[in-house]
Order: structure tokens, then C-alpha cells, then sequence
């Protein structure tokens, strides 16, 4: 033969299509009448589109690196873990060489969970590395806190997991909510799940400090003291969220419920605390009532411009338009 079988391969879609010279044409042809192997070939590239192919073979070399760059990361992830086991076996051997017993061992081990949570789990993890790695290190968090309390003979590991857990929960909540495999089930319910969560995990703690400090009257402040707060933070974000109005008039409705709750708020609080003592309620009024006023000012000017917008596109809000 002629030519290389590779030379007319590279050929064959632009004889398919006609789009190559009259001498490469025939030097096709000749090479075809004469291999079987790059007949078979062309037969199979007539009844493949060339799109097809092409996207075909994109996907082969995505997929290839795909699996390439996977296994440098789990091989990477191997490594780093390796590097952090080293120091939980030295002390496991200088431990058990000193005093025949695990003590600060298991605290050290709890410890080396944290890195190998932010480095190595998202290395290894295939899918869902934020949502895994997030998990990971609020469980090791947690985890390292029981430890200590348990080898330093503490009782504070009821009042610090659950305000660790909240804090970490305020920090991951928003993030875990817009990743795999939690955004998949929980669709346009991503901001209401966060503020339940943020919710939950707040009166948890409080629940918790109260049992751990056991003071009389612990209960009552704290609620009367974060109700209204709570209540005032859930406001502020169904009317963000869920108020068919533009941006606009949203802030314009914040501002006067913030101006008003630091108007009244240490009044309710108060009352709060106090409403079952036989000691009177003190007003709390704020010193500056000017201020309230000004709220109430910037509002109405944000109230009027967002209704002048609002009529200017027929009604409908920024989201609508």
C-alpha cells in the first residue's frame, strides 16, 4: 500500500464529506480497495455524524482526565494522612512507654481528626466534597471537645458542644444548604431551612447552658432576653425573603421594625424578666429618640421611591420585572 493506514484515517471525514482534493480523493480510494481495516472504518464513519464523534471523543478525554486528576487526589489525600498518623503513633508509643496507659493519646488523636478532615476529605471524597468535608470537621470539632472534658475530668462538654455547634452552624448552615446532595432535596426552601436550623441549634445551647449551669431563674432571663431578638431576626427574613414587594420597600419595612424594636425592645425585655418578681419595671427608653425618627425618615423615603418603582413597572416587583 501506498500510504500509512494512520494517513488516511485522518483522511476518511473529509472524504466522507467531499471536502478533500481530487488526489487525496483517489489515493482514499486506492488505499480502501486495498484494507479491509480502514473500510471497516469508513463504513462505521458513514454512519456516524461527525458531531457525534467529535463529542464522543470529548467526552473520552474528560472522562480519562477525570480519572487521572481522581486518583493523583486520592493519592495525594494518602499521603497528607500518612503524614498526620505519624504523630498520633509517636505518642501512642511514647504514651504507652511512659505510663502503660492512654491518656493524652486519644486528645492528640481527636486533634489530628481536624486537619485530616479540611485536607484530606476532600481530596478522597469523589462527590459532595463541601458537604463532606463541612460534616467532617464539626463531628471532629465536637469530637476533640469530649475528649478533653472526658481526660480532664469536666462536666463542661454539655455547655460547649452545643455552642460550638451553633457557631459552626451559623458558619457551614448557608454553604451546606447550596451544595449536594441537601440542595437537591431541599429546592426553594434553602433560606427557611438555614433560619429553622440557626433556630434550633440556638435554643439547644440555651437548653444546655441552663442544665449545665443549674442557677435559678437561668430559663426565664435567657428566653426573655433572646425571644424577642429570635422573633425580631425571623421577621426581618420573611419579610426579605417571602414579601411580594420590591427591595426597595423591604428595607424600608427593616428599618422601622429595627428603629421600633430599639425603641421598645428593652421595655419588653424587661417586662419579660421581671413580670413574675415583685419588683418594678424600670423604662429603658433609648436616650436619643432622634435617631428612632431618623429611621422612620430614611423609611418613608425608601417606601416612596420603592411604590414609585413598583408603579412605574405596572405593579410588579424587581423579581417579577
Amino acid at each position: 500500500m501506498k500510504y500509512e493506514c494512520s494517513v488516511i484515517e485522518d483522511l476518511l471525514p473529509l472524504y466522507k464529506d467531499g471536502a478533500c482534493s481530487e488526489e487525496s480523493r483517489k489515493a482514499v480510494d486506492e488505499h480502501l480497495a486495498e484494507c479491509p481495516k480502514c473500510t471497516e472504518v469508513y463504513n462505521a464513519l458513514k454512519d456516524t455524524a461527525i458531531d457525534e464523534m467529535i463529542v464522543k471523543e470529548k467526552e473520552d478525554v474528560i472522562g480519562s482526565q477525570s480519572k487521572y486528576f481522581k486518583r493523583k487526589s486520592a493519592m495525594i489525600g494518602s499521603i497528607i494522612a500518612g503524614i498526620f498518623a505519624l504523630p498520633i503513633l509517636i505518642c501512642l508509643i511514647v504514651n504507652l512507654a511512659s505510663s502503660q496507659r492512654l491518656s493524652w493519646f486519644f486528645i492528640v488523636f481527636a486533634a489530628m481528626l481536624i486537619p485530616t478532615s479540611l485536607f484530606v476529605v476532600p481530596l478522597i471524597a469523589e462527590k459532595n466534597r463541601m458537604f463532606l468535608t463541612m460534616c467532617s470537621f464539626t463531628a471532629s470539632v465536637i469530637l476533640l471537645l469530649a475528649v478533653i472534658c472526658i481526660y480532664s475530668g469536666g462536666t463542661w462538654f454539655l455547655a460547649a458542644a452545643p455552642a460550638t455547634l451553633f457557631g459552626l452552624t451559623v458558619c457551614f448552615a448557608p454553604f451546606i444548604a447550596c451544595r449536594r446532595p441537601v440542595r437537591d432535596h431541599l429546592g426553594n426552601r434553602k433560606g427557611i431551612t438555614v433560619m429553622t436550623a440557626y433556630t434550633i441549634t440556638f435554643i439547644l445551647m440555651m437548653i444546655c447552658i441552663g442544665l449545665y449551669v443549674q442557677e435559678h431563674g437561668f430559663f426565664g432571663m435567657a428566653f426573655s432576653i433572646s425571644l424577642p431578638l429570635l422573633i425580631m431576626a425571623w421577621l426581618i427574613f420573611l419579610v426579605i425573603r417571602y414579601l411580594p414587594v420590591n427591595g426597595l420597600i423591604k428595607a424600608a419595612i427593616c428599618i422601622v421594625a429595627i428603629s421600633a424594636f430599639n425603641f421598645l425592645g428593652n421595655e419588653v425585655i424587661m417586662w419579660l424578666m421581671l413580670r413574675n418578681t415583685d419588683q418594678p419595671v424600670v423604662s429603658y427608653q433609648i436616650e436619643l429618640p432622634g435617631v428612632m425618627y431618623i429611621g422612620f425618615g430614611v423609611a418613608a423615603v425608601l417606601a416612596a421611591a420603592g411604590f414609585l418603582r413598583m408603579k412605574k413597572k405596572g405593579g410588579q416587583t424587581d423579581e417579577q420585572a
